[in-house]
C-alpha cells in the first residue's frame, strides 16, 4: 500500500550544473521535510543513485535515520553513474552493482521499489528481468518498477516475467501533468490492462504550473526562470495560458492553489497510484500535501480536460473513433 502523494527528493543535494537548478535541500532541511512528510501520512520517498551524483541517496539516508521502518523508499538505476563502460545500462553487472551502491548510500538492507530508470536495448530482457528477479529473491529489493519505457517496452519486460514465472513490474513511473498528457494514449491503457500503479514524476508539469507563469505577467524567480525547465519537454505559450487560466479558475472556486489543483488532476486520473511532488523547502511541501484533501468536481474536471486537450498522435486518434475500443479518460 502507497500513500496518494508520496515526496520526490530530486531537490537534495544540488550537486552539479543539472540538480543543482533543482535545489540544494541539506540534511538539517531534509529532516524537516520528511518530518512534514511522516506527519501528515507520507511515508514514500522517491529519489535515484544519478540525483546529484548520489547525494540525493545519501541526504535521504541521513533524513532517515532512526526510522527506517516507518519509510518506503523507491530509487533507480540505469543511468551514467562512472566513466567505465559498465557505469551505466542494464546488464546483471551494472544493476547488481548500482543496487548494492544505492544500499549503501541510503544506510539501509533493502529497497521497496527498484525501478529502472530507462530502457537500456543492448542487454536481452531476459538477462535484465532475470538479474532483477535475483535481486528481490535475495531480499536486497521488495518490488520492481520501470521509469519512462515505451508501451512496447513495458509489455516485453511484463511477458518476459510472466513466461519464466520471475517477478515483473508492479509499478511505472513516468511524466504526466495537465501540460503532458502522452501518457494517456499507450501507458494508461497498458498500465491498467496489465494491473500496474502508476506513479506520477514532475506533475506540475516542470515546474510550469505553480502559478508563477501566467498570462501578461512576467515570469518571477524560480526554477524555470533559471533553466530548471532545460531537458524538459516543450510547451506552447498559449496552451500553456489556456491550461493555468483554468486552473486559476478552478482554484478560486475551492478556495485552493493552483499546484494543489494541477496535484488533485493528477491524482483522480485511472491508473494512478501515487503522484510524486517535489519541494524546494518546508513551505512549498506543506502547500502541496493539501491537494490530498481537494475533491474536483465533474465539471471542473471536464474544464481542465478540455482546457488542456491536444490531438493525439497516429495511431491514437484513429482508434478513438472505434467505440469498443476502451477510453480510460476523456479524448
Amino acid at each position: 500500500m502507497v500513500p496518494v502523494l508520496s515526496f520526490g527528493t530530486g531537490t537534495f543535494g544540488g550537486r552539479g550544473e543539472f540538480f543543482g537548478r533543482w535545489g540544494d535541500t541539506d540534511v538539517a532541511a531534509a529532516k524537516k521535510m520528511v518530518d512534514a512528510c511522516l506527519e501528515a501520512g507520507i511515508n514514500l520517498f522517491d529519489t535515484a543513485n544519478v540525483y546529484s551524483a548520489g547525494a540525493s541517496e545519501e541526504i535521504l539516508g541521513k533524513a532517515l535515520e532512526g526510522r527506517r521502518q516507518d519509510a518506503l523508499i523507491a530509487t533507480k538505476a540505469t543511468f551514467t553513474m562512472g566513466e567505465g563502460p559498465n557505469d551505466r545500462g542494464s546488464s546483471r553487472w551494472h544493476l547488481i552493482k548500482a543496487c548494492e551502491d544505492s544500499l549503501r548510500r541510503l544506510g539501509t538492507d533493502y529497497i521497496d521499489i527498484f525501478f529502472m530508470h530507462g530502457f537500456d536495448a543492448q542487454p536481452a530482457v531476459e538477462e535484465v528481468m532475470r538479474a532483477l528477479d535475483d535481486l528481490v529473491t535475495s531480499g536486497k529489493v521488495r518490488y520492481l518498477g520501470c521509469s519512462n519505457f515505451s508501451g512496447w517496452q513495458t509489455m516485453k519486460s511484463l511477458a518476459v516475467s510472466d513466461r519464466y514465472g520471475w517477478n515483473r513490474y508492479v509499478a511505472y513511473q513516468g511524466y504526466y501533468s495537465l501540460v503532458g498528457r502522452d501518457y494517456e494514449w499507450e501507458l494508461m491503457p497498458l498500465a491498467l490492462d496489465q494491473g500496474v500503479g502508476t506513479m506520477v514524476w514532475s506533475p506540475l508539469g516542470w515546474g510550469r504550473l505553480t502559478g508563477k507563469i501566467r498570462r501578461d505577467a512576467p515570469m518571477g524567480e524560480g526554477r524555470i526562470k533559471q533553466g530548471g525547465a532545460v531537458g524538459g519537454p516543450e510547451v506552447a505559450e498559449e496552451y500553456l495560458y489556456d491550461v493555468v487560466d483554468a486552473l486559476e479558475e478552478v482554484a478560486k472556486e475551492q478556495d485552493a492553489s493552483i499546484p494543489q489543483v494541477a496535484l488533485a488532476w493528477v491524482i483522480s486520473r485511472p491508473a494512478v497510484s501515487s503522484v510524486v511532488m517535489g519541494a524546494r523547502n518546508e513551505k512549498q511541501l506543506l502547500d502541496n500535501i493539501r491537494a490530498a484533501e481537494i475533491e474536483l468536481t465533474e465539471a471542473q474536471i471536464q474544464r481542465l480536460d478540455q482546457a488542456s486537450h491536444r490531438t493525439p498522435t497516429y495511431p491514437y486518434w484513429h482508434q478513438r473513433d472505434f467505440d469498443r475500443n476502451p477510453k480510460p479518460t476523456s479524448w
